[in-house]
């Protein structure tokens, strides 16, 4: 049987973020062995840590705060983001909030307390041993306003017109379907729905090199849309006030996701925004 590009990226994802669920508490971005610096690294000196239980490698540019990591269940953040997706939204009690590719479970976790018990937060991933590993997160945590579901982002397991607000932490990315991803977030959001994801973003053309690499394709690199592909790609499928601003702060830390690549010359963190319209 002839396996697919797209299945192929699906299944290393699958494995690499599963590997990931089952061996370690704590990543450090998208990149080599799930995180954004090689295996075994440390922090950079330009790079903030705070101290907190459970968290201690935190990093300081992802804008979470101390109180924010000291208020979910250790080994729900794993450190595989580029940001705070919260930092960017503003939650409302009773909302429904969708989380694409949901991890541990850290921000579910911090949705949960903005959305209210009136509210509900549903987190997508498609690593079963990741799910679970949320599953028991949130039951430690006690987050009864949390659900976990497996399932692929071009393929939401949620119901049409349903979701409030969608998040995601530097996952649309990895995706080999990007317009499949951005289809389904329009199919799920309700009228003025809102989406604010942290992403990649190329910021010039990424060599054929880096583009064929399936361990930077996974590793949320060479997957990188040019902005304004993807402004054009969310426009086409109807979405309004769409913004993507990027952060020159994303270079130290993609520096350490693939050392001796100068990667940080073609991507750049950026918050990604739009609405659905009413």
């Amino acid at each position: 049987m002839v396996i697919s590009e797209q299945d192929s990226v699906r299944q290393t994802a699958t494995e690499r973020y599963g590997e990931i669920a089952r061996g370690t508490e704590s990543g450090c971005g998208c990149g080599e062995g799930g995180g954004c610096c090689p295996p075994h690294a440390t922090p950079s000196e330009n790079t903030a840590t705070v101290e907190v239980a459970g968290h201690e490698n935190a990093p300081e540019h992802l804008d979470y705060s101390p109180v924010d990591l000291a208020n979910v269940p250790d080994g729900s953040d794993l450190g595989l983001g580029c940001g705070n997706p919260g930092a960017i939204v503003a939650l409302r009690p009773g909302e429904v909030v969708l989380d694409l590719g949901s991890g541990g479970g850290l921000d579910c976790f911090l949705a949960s307390s903005q959305v209210d018990p009136s509210g509900q937060v549903i987190g997508v991933d498609m690593p079963p041993d990741m799910v679970a590993k949320a599953r028991r997160n949130a039951a430690v945590g006690g987050f009864e306003n949390v659900e976990f579901r497996i399932g692929e982002i071009e393929h939401l397991p949620v119901a049409d017109e349903s979701v409030d607000a969608i998040i995601s932490n530097c996952v649309v990315n990895r995706s080999p379907g990007k317009r499949a991803v951005y289809t389904e977030v329009l199919r799920v959001l309700r009228p003025g729905g809102r989406l604010a994801i942290l992403d990649i973003v190329a910021t010039v053309e990424l060599p054929d090199d880096a583009r064929a690499d399936m361990e930077l394709l996974t590793g949320c690199v060479s997957g990188a849309s040019m902005i304004g592909e993807l402004q054009e790609t969310l426009a086409e499928l109807g979405f309004a006030n769409i913004t993507v601003q990027t952060s020159a702060q994303s270079e130290a830390f993609i520096d350490e996701w693939v050392t001796g690549g100068n990667v940080q010359d073609y991507a750049e963190s950026a918050n990604i925004e739009a609405v659905k319209p009413a």
